[in-house]
């Protein structure tokens, strides 16, 4: 069973009902995180910019805040290109357990249900998530501008190893615990990377980059089940072999 058979099983599985709730949900959230952020911005322009300015020969403007809240419109609508993805995988990284479950539901419903995360550690799971993907990319600009060429490679290549990690990280401690899924993680790391690299194509398309969190934590859903899996510490058995 190949990288192709886990991203074609987990794009079949994209019409289930939990799959759509958590991509509205997390679709929703995301616009609503974004437009919150938008306000909050018009608001420090308004309180930091005054209705009227007394400019040398040319005496009171009463228009550069209206300017300045126009220009917001297209910096925020580029910069959103840039933050939706980030945004939209913090969003979802609270509901990732109900894809995983959907999937293993449908597909591994022999395995015993993994225990889920209580808030905090989603909160905190999410929150790492969300900083490692905005200063990796925020890192990448430099490598942007000084090689324009590469740049396409660099985003995929960098995208693919954040998001590769970072979901499988995120579903592998379901079974194994953090530093299982670590263990595991590394051990199969190129293997992790490559599929990181496919989910980070489709980053590259309008609208159908915000399928990506749901489709990237499905498909790795099945790598994981995929791979071999680390031997449990002191001779415990594996909860994927359990039952």
């Amino acid at each position: 069973m190949s990288l192709t058979r886990d991203v074609t099983r987990a794009a079949a599985q994209m019409g289930d009902r939990a799959f759509r709730s958590v991509l509205l949900r997390g679709v929703g959230a995301t616009l609503l995180v974004l437009g919150a952020s938008y306000g909050a911005i018009l608001l420090l322009l308004d309180r930091a910019i005054p209705e009227e300015l007394n400019l040398p020969w040319i005496g009171p403007v009463t228009w550069i805040d209206d300017l300045a809240s126009f220009a917001t419109v297209p910096a925020f609508l580029l910069a959103s290109v840039f933050l939706m993805i980030p945004v939209a995988s913090f969003a979802i990284s609270f509901l990732l357990d109900d894809v995983t479950d959907a999937v293993e539901a449908r597909h591994y419903a022999h395995l015993p249900p993994a225990p889920r995360l209580g808030l905090l550690a989603s909160a905190g799971d999410a929150l790492g998530f969300l900083g490692v993907l905005l200063l990796g990319n925020a890192a990448a600009l430099i490598a942007y501008l000084l090689l324009p060429p590469a740049a396409p490679l660099i985003f995929l290549s960098l995208n693919g190893y954040l998001l590769g990690r970072e979901y499988f990280q995120l579903i592998a401690a379901r079974r194994l615990g953090r530093e299982g899924a670590a263990r595991m993680r590394r051990r199969h790391a190129v293997r992790i990377w490559i599929a990181g690299v496919v989910m980070a194509l489709p980053l590259l398309v309008p609208v159908a980059n915000l399928l990506v969190p749901v489709l990237g934590a499905a498909t790795f859903t099945h790598l994981y089940h995929r791979l071999p899996k680390p031997p449990a510490p002191s001779g415990r058995t594996s909860p994927d072999r359990a039952g």
